[in-house]
């Protein structure tokens, strides 16, 4: 059966600008990180790309090593762009990144000019795309000068393959030298990927204020930690879940703590009075900060996308209930 996008696709969905540019994205943006990979159910992925674009979510994120095996998100991306939703190319925002490692020997890893177009080329043939919307450096490369990073996301600009570029994981220093860089060639910033969450807040600490300065739009990942910011861990670690799955191997350090349960525990009691499962209040409390362009999300069912942009229809917190988080989580 044909996939027809809804009519109503664009009547809920808020849409925020990405710091000074004259891109608009949508407040929730769906991520290809877990789900979407060969290892996965390809039906499962095409329901939930569908019902996203059907409630107004315009922008998926890739990477060239989302998978599980990498390379395989984009993959599948390519089959139901090509098979649903190439009528509609013009309407998405399609995004991946370059910076971990894809192939072997000196040339398949983070931020020579050398890997990042080879990468963007590989992901284009991936995907069936002659550009992306967005191509990001996904991490700072120490051992490489930033100039030529930079150069690369220029040239990258200005052959064609992307519209936009952004970085991701830079912290407040290399962001702002990156930004003078990418804005004397030409070609600005559009967009920093930050992980943000309740319980890593790391870009507060002058990541937003230098994104605020330089007019960069801001999009943060793993809202939800991982799945800890949820009801799901509360009673006990359900086999399906991410922690269930990978408890061993969860990113960024993440563990499901019992101090961390606790304080979910009373944070879930706060998003019932406000009408709100705990992850949408998670959502809600990330979106709540004027330089937050959107949030990242991930899926593993048509569920979890129609809950995250429920969210959407209480992002207001009172003081009180601000300073009752911050009690909760100090």
């Amino acid at each position: 059966m044909t996939y027809q996008a809804a009519d109503d696709r664009y009547e809920k969905m808020i849409y925020r600008r990405s710091g000074r540019s004259g891109l608009k994205l949508p407040a929730i943006t769906l991520g290809l990180w877990y789900n979407f990979g060969g290892v996965d159910t390809l039906e499962n992925g095409r329901n939930m790309i569908h019902r996203a674009f059907d409630l107004g979510i315009t922008h998926f994120d890739l990477a060239n090593n989302y998978g599980p095996p990498p390379g395989s998100a984009e993959e599948t991306f390519g089959k139901i762009l090509a098979q649903d939703l190439a009528p509609y190319r013009d309407e998405l925002i399609i995004s991946s990144k370059a910076g971990y490692l894809m192939w072997p020997g000196p040339y398949g890893e983070w931020g020579s000019r050398k890997y990042l177009v080879a990468s963007l080329d590989q992901s284009l043939k991936r995907m069936g795309l002659d550009y992306v919307d967005i191509f990001y450096s996904h991490r700072f490369d120490p051992d490489t000068p930033l100039e030529e990073t930079m150069g690369a996301l220029d040239y990258i600009v200005r052959s064609g393959r992307a519209l936009y570029v952004g970085i991701s994981t830079y912290d407040p220093e290399q962001t702002r030298q990156a930004a003078a860089i990418l804005r004397d060639l030409g070609t600005p910033c559009l967009i920093h990927q930050p992980r943000y969450n309740m319980f890593d807040r790391w870009i507060e600490d002058g990541l937003l204020d230098v994104l605020a300065e330089e007019g960069i739009g801001c999009i943060g990942f793993s809202p939800l930690c991982q799945g800890i910011l949820t009801d799901k861990y509360l009673k006990t670690i359900p086999e399906d879940s991410r922690g269930g799955k990978y408890k061993d191997e969860l990113h960024w350090g993440d563990e499901i703590s019992q101090d961390r349960i606790t304080r979910v525990a009373k944070l879930n009691e706060m998003a019932k009075a406000r009408g709100q499962s705990m992850a949408q209040m998670a959502i809600a409390w990330v979106l709540r900060h004027p330089g937050m362009t959107s949030a990242l999300i991930g899926a593993s069912r048509v569920g979890h996308v129609e809950e995250a942009v429920a969210a959407l229809d209480n992002l207001d917190f009172s003081a009180g209930e601000l300073a009752a988080i911050e009690a909760i989580l100090a």
